[in-house]
């Protein structure tokens, strides 16, 4: 049967470099498509991509799709490539696992794959890495750890399901980042993805966060699970953003023919809204040990402090003071039904209900 190498970088973790803010983050990871290096005849029919928000630091990734066969039966040779960190101390991995990615699996047509792993020049999972020249620094020395495996596609549609999670970048002015490569998927034989579906969910926690508008101007997102607030939002900026605050929700973007024209980047709010005049101590907030809450050189006020971990939570506050403020935080989700309870607030939740300041 005719083989066909092909470079799986959907759902798959690649560096993301930026100029203006090469030094100041450490980026972990970078989702992409599944994308052929050579013509093919098979065309991506529909993409269900999920990305779950989560409050230890990582994001699950759920990718399931249906590619359409238009040929004969044939042996596909597929990796999942995975471009080192960046801004970390991490060593290459001497068993060729990347350090940040956890718990990978992949399924075609319902049945299992086994996978090898390799270290490979970046973008060329057919050719191992042989080591940086003797003039290179070691922080620009580019390699790539490759999750290789062969697919067998039968004629018509076939189904390709992977999931994995892995470390959300962070940096200054950021509580966590998830940039996700979606061009790629224009070198397929469609030039396109005719069914396209992306969730973005908020399992048992509340995420604040935003997209550029730029990427869905053809669709509009929507709450499809659980509690949930969309807006568009310019931070000050002279771009557009979708603004999405949700608790144990799920925000849903679909669109029919989905040519991308950008990648995505998943953002915390606070690498926006910091920058505007109207910020003040609370109009972004999320559970996770990286959240930074910036008092702007400001004398914080303590009852507002201890109050936002309950507020995140949808409590109706009684007394008129912390009712006012917290009805002024765009995130805010009143719940009627929620009986105040700790049991599920995280150690740095604690540490602001205790006033801890120099901790905060």
């Amino acid at each position: 049967m005719k083989k066909i190498t092909l470079l799986l970088m959907a759902a798959a973790l690649c560096l993301f470099t930026n100029k203006t803010n090469a030094n100041d983050g450490v980026y972990f990871a970078r989702g992409n498509q599944l994308v052929p290096i050579h013509e093919t005849d098979i065309a991506v029919a529909k993409e269900v991509l999920t990305i779950s928000l989560c409050d230890d630091g990582f994001a699950r990734v759920d990718v399931l799709y249906e590619f359409l066969n238009r040929g004969k039966a044939k042996t596909v040779d597929m990796g999942f490539e995975a471009i080192k960190p960046y801004n970390t101390t991490d060593e290459m991995s001497p068993d060729a696992t990347h350090p940040y990615i956890y718990d990978f699996t992949v399924t075609m047509n319902d049945e299992p794959m086994a996978y090898t792993n390799a270290i490979v020049n970046p973008g060329m999972l057919d050719t191992p890495f042989t080591g940086p020249d003797d003039d290179t620094p070691e922080e620009f020395v580019q390699y790539a750890y490759a999750y290789c495996f062969k697919a067998h596609f039968k004629e018509g549609i076939n189904t390709v399901h992977h999931t994995y999670r892995y470390r959300m970048s962070y940096g200054v002015g950021r509580t966590f980042e998830v940039p996700y490569w979606l061009m790629p998927a224009m070198r397929w034989a469609n030039h396109q993805i005719d069914d396209f579906t992306l969730r973005i969910k908020a399992e048992n926690t509340a995420k604040h966060f935003c997209l550029a508008d730029s990427l869905f101007k053809d669709s509009q997102f929507r709450i499809v699970e659980g509690q949930g607030k969309i807006r568009m939002n310019n931070f000050g900026w002279n771009e557009e953003f979708i603004e999405i605050v949700l608790r144990n929700g799920t925000a849903e973007w679909h669109c029919m023919n989905f040519r991308p024209t950008a990648d995505m980047y998943i953002m915390s709010a606070d690498a926006r809204m910091s920058f505007d005049k109207k910020y003040k101590i609370g109009s972004f907030y999320d559970r996770s040990d990286k959240y930074y809450l910036d008092w702007l050189d400001r004398k914080p006020d303590m009852e507002i402090v201890r109050n936002l971990p309950y507020a995140n939570r949808g409590y109706v506050f009684k007394k008129k003071k912390l009712r006012k403020f917290f009805n002024s935080m765009w995130w805010y989700m009143p719940d009627s039904n929620y009986v105040p309870s700790t049991k599920d607030f995280t150690p740095r939740e604690w540490r602001l209900i205790a006033g801890e300041k120099s901790r905060l």
